[in-house]
């Protein structure tokens, strides 16, 4: 019988165009699906907890992980470093468990390396004039911070055509849908279901 083994679900998105948004109601509809908590060297933004949306941790102490070779990929974005844990990420796949990781494209790019099977989601916006839109709409960044989140989600967006799906976040509601069909999806796959359900397709199979 085939090893039993999770799903890795990767999803990325430019600053603004509702991956958080996304992600929160596909993980209340999927109870299976775990979320991996990255590691940052930001500091915690207002309503952030440790733990429960990142492990904040120092610039030394990242760098520290990252020679000990802790992370299954990392990046700096905007001056801070973000990375996922290799431990946690193994071990719930060996349970069979499915994860998701929020990480940019050149972290999508580090665990396909890794994890040939991973199912990548990239999440657009309808248009850049919405993306700058919902960016100003937070009333948190400066015209210069918004400037340059255009600047990088155009750089971004350009990796798009490269994931396994792309997602477009027009109607909030149906791109929940779309996120949710693909886990679904996903799990149908013969090897994934022989994986998890292996003694029921046996018995069914014809003798001999």
């Amino acid at each position: 019988m085939v090893q039993l083994s999770g799903n890795i679900f990767i999803v990325t998105a430019p600053s603004g165009a509702g991956k958080t948004t996304l992600v929160a109601a596909l993980l209340a509809a999927e109870r299976a699906v775990q979320h991996s908590v990255s590691y940052t060297t930001r500091a915690p933004r207002e309503g952030e907890v440790e733990g429960r949306h990142y492990h904040f941790v120092t610039r030394e102490d990242f760098e520290a992980r990252i020679e000990r070779g802790e992370f299954l990929e990392y990046a700096e974005v905007y001056g801070n470093y973000y990375g996922t844990s290799a431990t946690w990420i193994r071990e719930r796949l060996a349970e069979g468990r499915d994860i998701l990781l929020e990480i940019d494209w050149q972290g999508a790019q580090q665990v396909h390396k890794l994890f040939p099977d991973a199912v990548s989601i990239f999440i657009l916006p309808p248009s850049l004039e919405e993306l700058e839109s919902r960016l100003r709409g937070r009333g948190t960044d400066s015209d210069e911070v918004i400037a340059r989140r255009l600047a990088m989600a155009r750089s971004e967006i350009d990796h798009a055509e490269t994931f396994d799906y792309i997602l477009i976040n027009d109607d909030l509601g149906t791109a929940t849908l779309d996120l949710i069909s693909v886990v679904r999806a996903e799990r149908l796959r013969p090897a994934r279901q022989l994986a998890r359900h292996g003694d029921v397709l046996m018995q069914l199979h014809t003798p001999g």
